[in-house]
């Protein structure tokens, strides 16, 4: 009142009139702030069904308009290099051609500043819009869990979303030290390190341009707008028939992830147990291995990959950490699950984000990989020209070095390995089932827990039974001969009077036939076969509580 008082007095306007300007005023903000607002997709009904945000014509014409010339722009930043050469033959980097390139742009400006216009005055006025605005704004000020359910009714560009858990909230452990792997350290020569500084330019330049989207093809903008659709029908399936919440948290390098929870809890028999789901490197929580595990009635949190869908930032190594770092500590701290009642289910390359989550968080109940290997240098060599192989052997190992086994090996506890029988993208060689790096890293594995009994005879036993499957890996169980029981009973008795501290010290003393019986019977406890290729959806009852050494109840660990 002193405000309106104090402008009447300067400018001797009536109080009609200046509520009138300040009502323009009002209007010219909300238009502004329209412009650059996210767009609203879907309106989910509380108990009604869902519907589409309808626009109007010239709301939907002028985002058509922004969000084609975006997309051209990120499509020129991949093909940039061509496009160059091309206007340079053309001439346009010479005075008349860069007038003429000029031109063009600021024709391309004129055409968005009146698109942001037209968008901004067309949903001010809409008041679905409207109300959805005014959620959104609440919500970034003061997200409470009634705020966050009334945000929820809405889909909408998700870079809107306000951060809802972050590193800053971790308290004491964002100074806990998390483990690493680092690679191999090769002593050279001063003469070799400068030859090899070429190499190292190129392999940094290859990594971030073009290599990381390569290994993960999902940051690539135009895969994300082929599968936009199918991402939100996979969306809304999960928040409307499984009760998924979907919340943002935010990583220590600021970028924001995508998460989906959906709570079994008091729900199902199996609800008390988290699954945290680590996708490919194409893969969504949208769209991914959330379904298998929600058909078996767990609790399962999904989160997408740096710069997948809802969120930001690019997929190296350290920016994937971070990630489901704060994604696990979401899990405990925000969500309440304890860390022993956690499982890690990783597909494919996943599996490097679920290995370095058990390495760090070593009481996780259990790992369960799928389609996964141990080392993703052997793949990505495989994939590349022969005359590469130095600088692509370089770049892995300095800029994605992705080492499941050795992150699985500073893990103690329970790890199943589903292997896909007719996988294309695991197996160095089509067809050939000897060459699945799954092998290689149960192989490791096993040698690594079990160095006592995994000796030589015993790993070309692996080596036989794993490259077979089925009715022939039955027919070599046969001609060992295991006896289960006993292999057990071992195990048990070896732990109860030593301790559960890997590597394990048992077999000394064991026959060659005993080991035998030993491998096989580890070997079928920490690895399944489905006969499938490798993006096929895992079927429910392929996934389950990873087997564990049973010891007596009052036996401590040591």
């Amino acid at each position: 009142m002193l405000l309106i008082r104090i402008l009447q007095h300067s400018r001797k306007i009536t109080k009609t009139d200046l509520r009138r300007n300040i009502s323009a005023m009002s209007t010219l903000k909300a238009i502004w702030d329209c412009m650059f607002t996210p767009r609203l997709i879907k309106i989910y009904g509380d108990g009604l069904p869902e519907r589409l945000y309808e626009p109007s014509t010239m709301e939907h014409w002028s985002d058509t308009v922004i969000r084609s010339i975006q997309m051209i722009w990120k499509l020129g930043v991949y093909t940039s290099p061509l496009i160059i050469g091309v206007l340079y033959r053309k001439g346009f980097f010479e005075a008349d051609g860069i007038v003429t390139l000029s031109k063009f742009a600021t024709s391309i400006g004129v055409i968005l500043v009146v698109s942001f216009c037209i968008r901004g005055i067309n949903r001010a006025l809409n008041p679905t819009y409207h109300d959805f605005i005014e959620t959104l704004q609440t919500a970034q000020t003061n997200m409470t869990p009634k705020i966050k359910k009334a945000l929820s009714m809405y889909e909408f560009e998700f870079f809107a979303w306000p951060v809802e858990y972050s590193w800053k909230h971790l308290n004491g452990d964002v100074t806990k030290t998390r483990i690493q792997i680092s690679p191999p350290v090769v002593n050279r020569s001063s003469l070799q390190s400068i030859v090899r500084i070429p190499c190292q330019i190129l392999g940094y330049l290859a990594v971030h341009t073009f290599g990381i989207r390569l290994i993960y093809p999902g940051t690539i903008s135009v895969l994300q707008v082929i599968l936009e659709t199918t991402l939100l029908q996979g969306r809304a399936r999960l928040i409307q028939v499984n009760k998924g919440v979907r919340s943002k948290l935010g990583t220590m390098e600021n970028n924001e992830i995508d998460t989906m929870f959906v709570d079994n809890r008091n729900v199902t028999g199996n609800g008390s147990t988290l699954v945290i789901c680590c996708e490919g490197n194409a893969g969504f929580y949208e769209i991914g291995i959330m379904g298998t595990v929600l058909e078996g009635g767990y609790s399962v949190l999904g989160w997408n990959h740096p710069g997948f869908a809802g969120s930001t930032g690019t997929p190296y190594p350290d920016q994937e950490q971070n990630a489901i770092d704060i994604v696990m500590q979401f899990a405990i701290n925000k969500l309440g699950f304890k860390v022993q009642n956690i499982i890690l289910f990783g597909w494919s390359i996943g599996g490097y984000s679920a290995s370095w989550a058990a390495m760090n968080y070593p009481d996780v109940k259990g790992v369960v990989l799928d389609a996964t290997f141990d080392d993703v240098l052997p793949l990505a060599v495989n994939q590349m020209p022969a005359y590469l192989e130095s600088i692509v052997k370089l770049a892995i190992r300095e800029h994605a070095n992705l080492h499941n086994y050795e992150q699985l090996s500073k893990y103690p506890g329970p790890i199943l390995l589903i292997r896909r029988t007719e996988d294309e993208v695991i197996n160095i060689k089509e067809g050939d089932l000897s060459s699945n790096r799954g092998n290689h890293l149960l192989i490791k594995l096993m040698r690594f827990r079990y160095p006592l009994i995994f000796e030589e005879s015993q790993i070309s036993l692996a080596k036989e039974y794993l490259s077979t499957t089925l009715t022939a890996q039955d027919q070599i169980v046969q001609r060992v001969g295991i006896n289960s029981d006993l292999c057990r009973s071992l195990l048990e008795s070896y732990i109860s009077e030593h301790s559960k501290s890997y590597p394990l010290r048992i077999g000394d003393s064991m026959p060659t036939e005993q080991k035998n019986q030993m491998a096989l019977y580890l070997l079928r406890k920490h690895m399944k076969d489905y006969k499938s290729s490798h993006c096929t959806p895992l079927p429910v009852d392929m996934f389950q509580v990873p087997w564990d050494i049973n010891v007596e109840n009052d036996f401590v660990f040591t």
